[in-house]
C-alpha cells in the first residue's frame, strides 16, 4: 500500500489545548505503522511535543517545519527517522511560534504547507499517511494543515464544556472548504480521556453521538495512567506498555481509520 498517488494527508486539530491531541497523533501513528502502514508525522506544534514523544531530541532538529513553511527547505532536509522504521516525522521547536507573523505577508500564506507537501520528491517516500499535529489555536498554522490535508480527525475531551469549542473549528474548516480545500472532509472525532465509570463521561458522548452521529469514532479512547506516562519515556504508549488498555485502544482507533480508507471519509459538517 505504498502508491503515493494514495497518500492520505490526515490533520488532528482542536483549538483547545490538552484534549490528548499530539498523544493521539504519536499512537495513531504507531498504530497505523503496526498495521503495516507507512506514516510520516509532522510536528506543526511550536511546543514541538510530538518530535520529543517519539525520541527526537532538540539537537537532532536541526531542520523543521519551521523551515519547510517559511523558507521553503527541500524535504530530504527536513524528514527524519524515529525509532519506529515506518515512522518519519518533519519536527518542530519553538521557532513555530513566529511562523504566523513570518507569513502573513505572503500572497500564497495559505498554501505553504500544501505545497511542501507536495514537493515531487514526495512521491519517493512511498507514505500512506502523513498525519499532522496541529497547534491548539485556529492560527495560520492551522489553517495551513486545514488546506494541505485530505481529511481532519478531532480529539475531544470528555469533560464538561467540552462541545462548546467545536463550532468554531468547524466553522473554519467550513471556511476552509469554501475558499481553498473544497475535498476536505471530516475523518471523525475521537473521544479521548474517557471513563466510562464516570456518569459526565457518558452524559459528554451521549452528546457527542446524538449531535454528531457517525461523525464519532466508534473508538474511544481511555483515561489511562499508561497513556499518561509513555510520553515521559519518550515512547508511544504501543511500545511503552503494549498490553494497556491505552494500547489496545489506540490499535483499535487505527484499525477504524484503516478500515474508513475503503469508503469516503463523512462530508458533512
Amino acid at each position: 500500500m505504498t502508491d503515493a498517488s494514495r497518500t492520505h494527508i490526515m490533520a488532528l486539530a482542536n483549538q483547545k489545548g490538552g484534549v490528548g491531541k499530539t498523544t493521539t497523533a504519536i499512537n495513531l501513528a504507531a498504530g497505523l505503522a503496526e498495521l503495516g502502514r507507512k506514516v510520516l508525522l509532522v510536528d506543526l506544534d511550536p511546543q514541538g511535543n510530538s518530535s520529543t514523544g517519539l525520541g527526537i531530541r532538540p539537537e537532532a532538529r536541526k531542520k523543521t517545519s519551521y523551515d519547510l513553511i517559511v523558507d521553503g527547505a527541500d524535504l530530504q532536509d527536513v524528514v527524519i527517522g524515529t525509532a519506529f522504521p515506518d515512522v518519519k516525522i518533519i519536527p518542530a521547536n519553538a521557532d513555530l511560534s513566529s511562523a504566523d507573523l513570518d507569513i502573513v505577508s505572503n500572497e500564497k500564506r495559505s498554501y505553504l504547507l500544501h505545497d511542501a507537501l507536495r514537493q515531487p520528491l514526495m512521491d519517493t517516500y512511498g507514505f500512506d499517511y502523513i498525519l499532522i499535529d496541529c497547534p491548539p489555536a485556529l492560527s495560520l498554522l492551522t489553517v495551513n494543515a486545514l488546506v494541505a490535508c485530505d481529511s481532519v480527525l478531532v480529539p475531544l475531551q470528555c469533560e464538561f464544556f467540552a462541545l462548546e469549542g467545536l463550532s468554531q473549528l468547524m466553522l473554519t474548516i467550513r471556511d476552509v472548504r469554501r475558499s481553498a480545500n473544497p475535498a476536505l472532509r471530516i475523518e471523525g472525532v475521537v473521544l479521548t480521556m474517557h471513563d466510562s465509570r464516570n456518569n459526565l463521561t457518558a452524559q459528554v458522548e451521549a452528546d457527542a453521538r446524538a449531535n454528531m452521529g457517525e461523525l464519532v469514532m466508534k473508538t474511544t479512547i481511555p483515561r489511562n495512567v499508561r497513556i499518561s506516562e509513555a510520553p515521559s519515556h519518550a515512547l508511544p504508549v504501543l511500545t511503552y506498555d503494549t498490553t494497556s488498555k491505552g494500547a489496545a485502544a489506540y490499535r483499535a482507533l487505527a484499525k477504524e481509520i484503516a478500515d474508513r480508507r475503503k469508503i469516503p471519509a463523512v462530508s458533512e459538517v
